[in-house]
């Protein structure tokens, strides 16, 4: 925050605020993907789901696959980047953090960037938190509630504070 490049930010952030008043009183999905493309800087592909009110930071380091549901009252923190990849299923109050500060008071206005990825088709559930540099594996399931501090192998279901493995899916095709 004391980088003299700061304002770049800081300007994008007041930007997106405005975008996010626009986003969550809109009427129609074709205006709520339409002012959510204009958030992240890149189109929204017509089968994404966003149901408001939405909250984000800044947006420009948010990237959604096809097919992604974001339920309720979610919260994207994204200056790390956060990556959404198809048939991804966010619940109601859904946190995703991709930046964090050092712990040490002397640093503390240093913004520590790390990328989370949730892989394709994950369901997120209600009220889980996802922390900075998290990768969700593909079909895996966050339960309710959960703070994910780790990555999720694939195919496994988590939950607790902090997410634990609880178990393993089989694909039965």
């Amino acid at each position: 925050m004391n980088d003299p490049d700061y304002g770049h930010i800081r300007k994008q952030v007041i930007k997106t605020k405005s975008l996010l008043n626009r986003l969550n009183i809109a009427e129609s999905v074709t205006d709520s993907r339409s002012i959510l493309s204009e958030i992240i800087g890149e189109e929204v592909d017509e089968t994404i789901t966003i149901f408001t009110p939405f909250y984000t930071n800044f947006g420009k380091h948010i990237s959604l696959g096809k097919n992604v549901f974001i339920n309720h009252a979610c919260s994207f923190l994204d200056l790390g980047c956060i990556t959404i990849e198809d048939g991804v299923m966010i619940g109601p109050r859904v946190n995703i953090i991709s930046e964090d500060h050092p712990v040490e008071p002397e640093n503390r206005n240093t913004l520590v960037p790390k990328a989370v990825i949730i892989k394709k088709n994950a369901w997120i559930g209600a009220a889980a938190t996802i922390l900075p540099g998290v990768i969700v594996g593909e079909n895996s399931v966050i339960a309710a509630g959960s703070v994910v501090k780790k990555d999720v192998p694939t195919n496994t279901v988590v939950g607790g504070i902090p997410a634990k493995i609880l178990k393993k899916l089989t694909n039965k095709k």
